[in-house]
């Protein structure tokens, strides 16, 4: 008999928990790296940057270990690797001089858990969009936009319980993250089906396949613009605000509007992206995206006083959050389709790497234009610019069945 396949629910309710544990924690390690050891503001970045990029940047690697083991089992390591990171970032304090090499170690186990069970979660889901019944006439939102949806309220609740918590010290946090996230190893052991590791047989597996296919290592260089401008919701648009008087309120203005659209807007947009077909739904979600930086370059040549800038600030972000609704779930769609009945986690690996590859070395591009006071719109001209070359091009790297096909169906046309 074969095994059942994971529940959607599940899956859903593993990427809030997910999200909750994630947040509870990481928000605050700025806080302590600049309290508890003292290093100055690019030191810090350096550290979360290369949090990031072992987060993202090993998804290939999580997705090829995924396709070779089995989604279920890289899931349930990578939540001991979690488990490891924050215990660790939390022994890091409990010395009697903090250790700083002890800490990095914990963030980099934090992210490198991640990489491994976000892509076998992605596997899951696409195989139950893959199980959906058809729609008929009418279009509905993909799991992965669900997906967006209950990681987004995840990213709300998770720094609520941590900033709870941290009256009590980080080492609290840190512990009380560890201990939740054993809590979601244990359920996923229970409700996830076993799977038998797909090393064997008739179907291959295991393989870097993503990387041989050169229209997908197109697409996803290509659709890294997108995560790099997403990315900047959390670097660029708060230095902009950090020049305006209570930078701090407007900064979590911001992130609340962020949070309001995501939960609000993610299902109708999704619906929308469905009934027009991801060659026109990526466009628009790049344009959006790319019309948010460009209200920035353009207000950078006028002097504006605080409310003006706040509010260019709040533009900007609602336009590149709703390319991000638009772009990003269709892209996680999308691989499937380009796997061809091939094992996808290294896909959905290689699209996640190529956005961890272009947000650490784009960030640094755009510190350094930051710094170039004698072009003010320069560094908001540089993240348009990929933008504007993704519209142009990914769409005429999609597999030719599903250029003009609604997601929903293309995905199911892979079974």
């Amino acid at each position: 008999m074969p095994n059942p396949p994971a529940r959607t629910p599940v899956l859903l309710g593993t990427q809030l928990l997910f999200n909750v544990g994630f947040y509870a924690v990481v928000p605050f390690l700025a806080l302590v790296l600049t309290e508890d050891f003292g290093l100055a503001a690019v030191a810090v970045g350096l550290v979360l940057g290369v949090r990031t990029f072992m987060q993202q940047g090993m998804f290939l690697v999580g997705g090829v270990l995924a396709d070779r083991f089995g989604p279920r089992r890289v899931i349930l390591v990578g939540c001991a690797v979690r488990i490891a990171g924050f215990a660790t970032l939390a022994g890091s304090l409990l010395t009697p001089a903090p250790i700083l090499a002890l800490f990095v170690l914990g963030t980099v186990l934090t992210g490198l858990g991640g990489a491994l069970f976000s892509p076998g979660l992605n596997i899951l889901l696409a195989e139950a969009e893959a199980r959906r019944p058809a729609p008929g006439p009418r279009t509905r939102a993909s799991l992965f936009a669900w997906l967006s949806v209950t990681g987004e309220l995840g990213a709300v609740i998770g720094p609520l319980v941590g900033a709870a918590l941290l009256g009590w010290g980080f080492v609290v946090v840190a512990l009380g993250g560890a201990a939740f996230f054993l809590l979601i190893g244990v359920f996923l052991a229970i409700a996830l089906p076993r799977t038998p590791a797909r090393g064997s047989g008739d179907r291959p597996s295991g393989r870097w396949w993503s990387l041989r296919d050169r229209r997908f290592v197109g697409f996803s260089a290509l659709h890294a613009a997108d995560l790099l401008a997403y990315n900047q919701l959390y670097l660029a648009l708060p230095l902009q605000l950090a020049r305006v008087p209570d930078a701090a309120a407007a900064t979590a203005a911001m992130f609340a509007g962020v949070s309001v659209l995501t939960l609000t807007l993610q299902l109708p947009v999704s619906r929308w992206a469905a009934r027009v077909g991801p060659a026109v739904a990526l466009r628009v979600g790049y344009v959006l995206s790319g019309a948010g930086f460009a209200v920035l370059a353009v207000a950078a040549a006028f002097p504006l006083d605080d409310a003006a800038r706040v509010a260019t600030v709040f533009a900007a972000a609602a336009l590149v959050i709703l390319g991000h609704m638009t772009t990003h779930p269709t892209a996680l769609t999308l691989a499937p389709r380009f796997a061809v009945g091939r094992p996808t986690g290294s896909y959905f690996g290689l699209l996640a790497t190529c956005g961890g590859i272009a947000v650490l070395l784009g960030n640094l591009v755009v510190g350094a234009l930051f710094a170039w006071t004698a072009v003010p719109s320069a560094a908001w001209l540089f993240l348009a610019v990929p933008l504007v070359a993704a519209a142009a091009l990914a769409p005429r790297l999609l597999p030719r069945t599903v250029d003009q096909a609604p997601v929903s169906n293309a995905t199911r046309a892979t079974r």
